[in-house]
This record gives C-alpha cells, structure tokens and sequence, in this order.
C-alpha cells in the first residue's frame, strides 16, 4: 500500500505539516460534558407506574404466599437494576403475575429461603443465556403457547384468590380450590365479600368515568383508588378483617443454600428461568410496539436489546432473590402505562423503583392499613384479565385453539413447566401435520384441459401422489398445475419440472398457476416472455432469453452481445413497459398515498453511483422508505469544500431538518472506481477534470489508511482482502466524520434525534455488513469492524454516531 500512498520521502517538513493540519481540520469538535437530567415526563410517568405497581406488588406477594415485603423488594429491584442494564428502556420490570403459581408452588415444597435461592440461580441462567445472545429463540416459542400459559397462570390466580375474597384460605392445588368452592361459598364472610365487592367495582368502574371530571379521575389508577378506598371503608365502619403486615425489616428472611433435592431444585430454576424469560422478551417486543406509535421518542428508545434485556433481567432476579424478594420479569400492566404515560428513557423505570424504596421506608403504617382481602380482589382481576378473548380469537383465527386449550389445562391441572411442554408437543404436531397434509386432485374440464390442483405445502412426502396426479395427464393434452401453498421443497421442484419437460417434449403444454389459477409466469406479451418460474435470475433476464438472443444472432451472422454494441433504448423502452403492465397496478395505490401526503422517509442512504448497488434491493425497502443520495465513490464533503457543488450538503440539510430523518448511513461497496482511482494516483493540486476535483474529497481517506497510527478497518473478522478494500472500508468510516462535521448532523446529534450508519457491500459475495465498532475522532480504540448483517441483531449497539453506540436498527 506504501507504493500508492504519499510518503514522507524527500521533505518530512512539507508533508508533516499538512498532515497536521489535515487531522486537525477533519476531527470533530469537542463534545461539551453531559450532565444528567432527567425529563419531567419521565418524572410524571415514573409516578404513575409507582402508584399502580404498589398495590400490584403486595397483591402478587400475598397470591405467592410470600413475606408481603418481599414484593416491594422485587418491586424496587426491578425498577433500579433491571432498569439500568435491562435492554428495553421503556420496559417496567417487577414481580409479576404470570409467576405467581411457580413461586407459590416452589414456597409450599421448598419454603421461602430456598425459592430465593432458586430466584438468584434463575438469575445466573438468565445471565449465561443472556451472554449466548440467544434472546430472540424465545420468540420462536408459539404465540398459542405463551398465551395458553398465561391463561392457565390466570385461572390459577383467580381460582386461589377467590378463597381470600371470601374470607377463607386457599388450598395449594387447582383442584383442591376447586372442590372446595362450595363450602367456602356456604361460609363466606360478609365484611371480606363487601371489601372485595367494593375493590372490584372500582377497578371497572373508574377508567369509565365520563366528562371532564372522568378524564381528570383516570389520571390517578384504578387500582391505587381501590385499595385506597377499602381501607377506608374497613377503618371507617371498624371491620375486622386481615390486613398487610409488613414486619420489621430487621427480621427480613434472606435467601438461603438450596434445601431439597438436586433433580427438584434444577426443575424449579429451569422453570423459573423459562417463564421470566419468555415474559420479559415477549413484554420488549409489545412495548416496541407501542413505542413506534410515538413519535416523540429518541430512536435508541425504539428499539429493545433483547439479549441485553436478558442479562439485565437476570442481573435483577440476582439481587432480588439475595434481598429476599420475589422472581423479576417484564410485567406488561406497568410496562403499558409507563409508555402511555409518556416516558422517553429508562429514568422512569428507575425513579419508579426509587418511589417503591421510599415507600417501603416512609409508608408502612399506611400501607399496613389495606384489608388482604382487597389485594385478593386485586389479583384476581389480573388473573382473570390474563384469559384474554382477544388471545382466544387470534388463535381460533389461525386454527391453533388445540395448542391453546391443551397448554391451559396442562397448567392448570399440571404445573406451569408441563404445561409449556405439552403445549410445545402438541404446537409441534400441529405444524407437521399441516406440512405433511397435502391435498393433490386431478380433474378435466369442458374444454379439454386438465387440472392437476395441490392444495397445501408440496414437500417431498407429497411427491409419490404428485406424481401419480401428473402421470393421469394423457400425452399432447394441455395441463394446469394450479399450486396454492407457500412451500415447495427440491424434491417436489424436480419432480414438477421433470414431469413438465417430459410433457412438453410429447407435444403437450404446462402452465404453472397460483392460488385461485393465478397465472405465475408473466403474460406472453411481457418484456422477457420465455420466464417461467424459477428459471434464474440475472440482469433482470433468463437464461433462456439470453440463448435465443444468441441464438438469432448466430443465425444472422451478427457479433454476439458482448460485442455488439448495447441496445440501451431498447432495454429501458422494455422495462418501462414492463412496469407499467406489471408492476404500477400493484404499487399504484401506495404511490398515490405518497404523493397525497407527501414522502416521510426515516433515513437518509447515502452510496455510490455504482449501477450494481442497488439499494432498494439490499435493504428490502420501497417507496417512501429511503432518502438517497448517490455519487462516485460515496463522498460526502466537509462544509466549505465543496467546490461550488453543493449538492450533497443540501440533501443532507434537506432530509435532517426538513425530513426529520432518524438515522444516515454511509454505504461503500467492493471494487469501487473511485477508491481504484484514488490509489493508482492521488488529483494533483490543479484538478483539470470535473472527476478529479470531485475526488479531491476523498484524499481524507486516502490519507487514513496512509496513518499508521490509527486502527485499521476490518471485514467480520478479517482483514481486506487488498489495498483497495481496505480504502473502500476506510472511506465509509471517514466520510462518517465528515458528517459530524455538518451543522445540521451536530444539532440532531447532540439532541439524540440522529445516529449514523457505517455500511458495506460486498458485490460479489451479495453480502452487506454494518460497521460494528466506532472509532468517532479516534476516541475509541477498537478497530472498526464491518460484521455480517445476518448475525446482527435489532437493536444490537454499533457504529459511528454522537459519541456513543449506534443502532443496529434495520435500514428497511
């Protein structure tokens, strides 16, 4: 690389001092000291999750059969360590309902010094899986599954505490509470019933007031008005019910050595691990959800880490079940509210757990004043709202009620963990039964045209009876194969490609139709009529296209195409036709969405001209989506250098204070020209050509790779395979400092609106990598790596943005 590279050859003081001063003039300015703030809408919303999760706390602890401090323990952890390392800012961690059978059932076998113990191990597994960045095979778990779990986990709930509203004291089974419902109905206590009855007509009735007074009313929670007003009701009338008591917090019972059998203890960590985990992950991607829907959320809000959500909950089962507090997870009740509520940071999630220390400090004798049978109440509204009919229908929609109704009962009647493991059996058994179902018809029509329909997935297990299906086509006869399935495996595809040129070869005809006979292969009147499905794609012609084009040039004793000279008229007039028979009817409503309201695209790509990037293929993007920029070798300008071509620095303008785009990625591409043309000879000082001044703006980069002193960029673990590859590389990451250096980049950087994106593109491999360790200024001391898209993760940190980590958010 030296013998492309200026040196310090013949006069070190020449070349040192515009060294120099090229370093100086292209590092970003110093960015000022943060402080921390904290917004008032997290302090707002940190208020309003406290007062809902309080009562919520008690009320799980007593579900458990637990201290009832213990879940302001786990209250309080969740807030403070879950929200600090935890992945998903917006996501509220605590004791929750959907461990409320596991932890009662680990307390009545084990007792509670042990079921901490067990929530601390849980904790350890989380961190160990946290670490294998295996976060995101919990979501391959069937949505029928999760909710048939947490149905179970509900009726349980309900079923328990419904003992308590009465008065009475629950048994340690489902069928036991059950079996005895009728006695505890004949002896129910009149001032419990009343409490309960009071409780729960609050929590309907209260987020239902009407008027402006009902809009003022809601701001505070049902369930803190509930509480509230049974206490008062049982002070006011002197009733003589159970109340909280919250002992001394000097006898507190911490978490002890593991009392019980080894096969025992490891059945109860591995189910405590599965449902914290599964309900914590599962709570990140709802809140994602929810945190798209606003629109005034910095983008690393957006997005949940879930393996460092992972780690963050195990980190906070750890602390919770060493204090002697109940098992962390996600909880979705507070986890809502806390983004409804309009927090933009994890600050909320935190200061939350701070109220709940204070509290647990300041409050106790108000606290203690709350009738248990008001809790029970409380906890059996939630229980009875985790049977969702939303859930029911969905999975009756999708027909996997069975996975559904099995999973519930085996919870029920079983256990959590082996309910999970029938519900998994069974999901497994349905989605092999619908692979392997195959329906495969042959008929004749009026017309002499026979119809060979499949109906389902075409696997190899279908292949035999597809096979016969063809085979009872006659010779020379036309044929439908009319597929309505979404898979078609090798097998499968040879068999109906074998029978189909066998077929044609006896003078019959196949065409192969979609779903409701929709043909697949484009009409005879298309641009490229030989397509048919699956023959390769390439330059947007077939193999076949190409052959008869060669074909008829050879008959007419013309030059073949590599030769000749290109039809480009042609070529476009073609593709032009194409579209608009083909492809405008289908886009042609979402077009005119746009051109009503106008483009709101969320990133700003910025690439070379090259013909082979195209970026709406690499990143799977449409209309609307991407604001693009391209120009030869990726360039982008510093202020003030442009040379009188100021149009990069007006698009980048453009799409950040007009556009209000969140993120600008930087994207090079293997075999670049213009990083060939920097190597084979620096744009001497004059710059004749247009081409030469314009790559002036490169020498920055050039000059980068020429400094040994800084770290060198390299290729998901390698290093460039050449010189040029390594410029390519260098160049994504310097032009990323040069859009630092923009006024309108610094303001969205500095107000965390903005994160940039260091991208390459390997033309030949069809690979794309994300730059995955910064190096903003030299301040880090990593070397930039460009990592494989495919092993990376959403909302995973990387890159070059304001100082900090970058996103790793997708760039579709």
């Amino acid at each position: 690389m030296s013998a492309c590279v200026p040196t310090r050859a013949s006069d070190p003081d020449r070349t040192d001092e515009p060294t120099a001063a090229l370093r100086k003039a292209h590092s970003p300015p110093p960015a000022p000291p943060r402080r921390f703030r904290i917004a008032g809408a997290d302090l707002s919303a940190s208020v309003s999750v406290f007062l809902i999760a309080l009562p919520l706390s008690l009320g799980i602890a007593l579900a458990t059969g637990a201290p009832l401090e213990s879940g302001l323990v786990a209250a309080a952890v969740g807030g403070l360590v879950g929200g600090l390392v935890g992945g998903s800012p917006l996501q509220v961690s605590g004791p929750a309902a959907g461990l409320t059978v596991v932890t009662a059932e680990l307390i009545q076998r084990y007792g509670w010094r042990t079921t901490c113990a067990v929530t601390v191990l849980a904790g350890v597994a989380q961190l160990g899986l946290g670490c294998l960045r295996v976060a995101r095979t919990a979501l391959a778990v069937s949505p029928a599954v999760v909710h048939g779990m947490l149905a179970g986990i509900g009726v349980t709930i309900a079923v328990a505490q419904l003992h308590i509203v009465l008065g009475g004291t629950p048994d340690s089974s489902v069928l036991a509470n059950v079996a005895a419902l009728p006695h505890q109905l004949a002896a129910a206590h009149p001032a419990a019933v009343a409490m309960s009855v009071l409780t729960l007509g609050l929590l309907v009735l209260w987020p239902k007031l009407p008027g402006r007074v009902g809009r003022v009313a809601r701001k505070v929670p049902a369930a803190l008005v509930a509480v509230t007003a049974a206490a008062t009701a049982t002070a006011v009338f002197g009733l003589t019910l159970p109340e909280v008591d919250l002992p001394s917090w000097s006898s507190h019972a911490l978490a002890g050595l593991p009392d019980g059998p080894v096969l025992g203890i490891l059945a109860a960590v591995l189910t405590t691990t599965l449902v914290c985990s599964v309900q914590s992950l599962l709570g990140a991607v709802a809140v994602d959800k929810l945190a798209t829907a606003r629109t005034d959320l910095p983008p690393a809000a957006r997005r949940s880490h879930l393996d460092r959500e992972l780690l963050g909950q195990g980190a906070a089962n750890i602390a919770s079940g060493s204090l002697g507090g109940l098992p962390v997870a996600g909880v979705a009740v507070r986890s809502t509210a806390n983004v409804n509520a309009g927090a933009v940071s994890r600050n909320s999630t935190m200061l939350h757990g701070v109220w709940v220390v204070a509290a647990t400090l300041l409050l106790v004798p108000a606290l203690e004043l709350i009738p248990l049978a008001s809790l029970a109440a409380l906890v059996m509204a939630v229980g009875i709202r985790m049977v969702s009919l939303h859930h029911i229908r969905t999975v009756t929609r999708h027909r996997e009620v069975l996975v559904y109704v099995v999973t519930t009962v085996g919870v029920v009647a079983l256990g959590v963990l082996e309910g999970v493991g029938l519900g998994v059996a069974v999901a497994v058994g349905v989605a092999l039964h619908r692979l392997a179902r195959t329906r495969i018809t042959h008929e004749e029509d009026p017309h002499g045209v026979h119809h060979v329909r499949v109906r389902g997935q075409l696997t190899f297990l279908a292949v035999p009876r597809l096979s016969r299906a063809l085979h009872q086509v006659p010779h020379g006869t036309s044929c439908v194969v009319e597929l309505d399935g979404s898979f078609m495996d090798h097998a499968a595809f040879e068999a109906l490609q074998d029978w189909q040129k066998s077929h044609v070869a006896e003078g019959g005809s196949v065409e192969v139709a979609g779903r409701a006979g929709a043909r697949i292969a484009e009409p005879a009147s298309a641009a490229h009529s030989c397509c048919r499905p699956w023959t390769p794609w390439r330059n947007h012609h077939c193999d076949g296209h190409r052959s008869q084009e060669a074909a008829t040039d050879a008959a007419a004793g013309t030059a073949p195409e590599t030769e000749r000279p290109r039809r480009g008229g042609h070529q476009l007039a073609s593709g032009i036709s194409a579209f608009q028979r083909n492809t405008a009817p289908l886009v042609r409503g979402e077009l005119a969405r746009l051109a009503r309201e106008g483009q709101q695209p969320t990133q700003l790509f910025l690439t070379c001209a090259d013909s082979r990037v195209v970026t709406s293929m690499i990143t799977s993007s449409g209309p609307g989506d991407l604001f693009v920029v391209r120009n030869v070798g990726n360039l982008v300008p510093l202020p003030g250098e442009e040379s009188g071509d100021d149009s990069v620095a007006a698009a980048i303008e453009y799409a950040v204070d007009v556009l209000k785009v969140q993120s600008i990625t930087v994207c090079g591409h293997s075999g670049c020209g213009a990083m060939q043309a920097l190597l084979s000879g620096p744009p001497d000082g004059e710059a004749r050509t247009p081409l030469a001044r314009w790559l002036r703006h490169g020498l920055p980069s050039l000059a980068r790779v020429a400094d040994s002193g800084r770290p060198e960029a390299r290729l998901a673990g390698r290093p460039p395979a050449d010189a040029a590859e390594q410029l390519c590389l260098t160049n994504v990451v310097q032009q990323l400092e040069h859009l630092r250096a923009h006024p309108s980049v610094a303001r969205a950087l500095e107000r965390g609106a903005l994160d940039l994106h260091g991208m390459y593109f390997h033309v030949g491999e069809a690979q794309a990598y994300l730059l995955t360790e910064g190096e903003p200024g030299g301040a880090a001391p990593d070397d930039p790596v460009f990592g494989h898209v495919d092993g990376v993760e959403d909302g995973m940190d990387a890159g070059v943005g304001d100082g900090r980590p970058l996103s790793r958010s997708s760039l579709a």
